[in-house]
């Protein structure tokens, strides 16, 4: 987890959220201190991006308040940015006009183009979107997110439609820019391996409930052959996939005593 100040201090109390007759999440209790890295998973359809847009301030709790630094959120909060699985950008706006869309401050050239050389794009700054591959409009919408120097982070499944290698590539991307930034971040995810590697803690959320809270006791930059990282995705899996109720405590114990026996070990890569 980084140790730098920025990042808010989320409190989410009881909070119920229903639609219709449809109790969508019932009683979530929840503490994320500042900078701190949470992925959220869950089958769909179980409130993960609910609860979310209920942080984000684009939804209103029908029961229950969240606080973002001890003050209670009601409306937007102009230190939050989403970043969504689509990265809807303008295609009639160029690549640095996208990334500054909302900035009122003279110098929002040079801050959109400060964060296109974060995520990389720098070069990119005066083309169109149209031309991009899917990684580099998600780098786009995450320089975006990232220009108004958040002090919260929301990802919605941003890396969803990504190919494989590219989804990597943007999540050691994700991780550096957090380590550096110091935002509180929340990772919305259907991919355990996601979670596991980004967070600092994983929730499990079935039926609009918080069924699993553990956390992610090891080094970064995490290797995901091995055995202390397969060992915690596996008992995250069974319980996503209806296994019996983990212990988190005992388990995040385990994983970390198993981290700290095989750091430095080299597995033997699968055939």
């Amino acid at each position: 987890m980084s140790t730098a100040p920025k990042g808010a201090h989320l409190a989410v109390r009881s909070v119920h959220k229903v639609f219709g007759e449809a109790a969508v999440l019932q009683g979530i209790d929840l503490e994320i201190v500042g900078g701190q890295c949470v992925a959220v998973v869950g089958k769909s359809g179980c409130g993960k991006s609910t609860l979310l847009r209920l942080i984000a301030g684009l939804e209103v709790p029908t029961a229950g308040a969240i606080q973002v630094d001890g003050v209670p959120l009601r409306g937007l909060n102009p230190t939050t940015r989403v970043m969504f699985q689509d990265a809807r950008l303008l295609p009639w706006r160029r690549v640095i006009e996208n990334v500054g869309l909302g900035l009122r401050q003279a110098d929002w050239r040079e801050r959109a183009a400060h964060a296109l050389e974060q995520v990389g794009l720098l070069q990119h700054a005066h083309t169109w979107p149209a031309t991009l591959s899917g990684g580099e409009r998600q780098r786009v919408a995450l320089a975006r997110a990232l220009v108004s120097d958040p002090h919260v982070l929301l990802l919605d499944e941003p890396l969803g439609a990504l190919d494989a290698l590219t989804r990597l590539e943007m999540q050691r991307l994700f991780e550096r820019l957090w380590l550096e930034q110091g935002y509180t971040a929340i990772l919305v995810t259907h991919d355990v391996e996601e979670a596991v590697a980004l967070a600092d803690r994983v929730l499990l959320i079935e039926a609009g409930r918080i069924t699993l809270d553990i956390a992610v006791d090891l080094p970064r930059s995490r290797q995901h052959g091995s055995a202390a990282f397969a060992a915690l995705k596996e008992q995250i899996v069974e319980r996503v996939m209806g296994g019996a109720p983990a212990r988190s405590t005992a388990l995040a114990s385990e994983v970390g005593l198993l981290a700290r026996r095989t750091s430095g070990v080299s597995l033997p890569s699968a055939p």
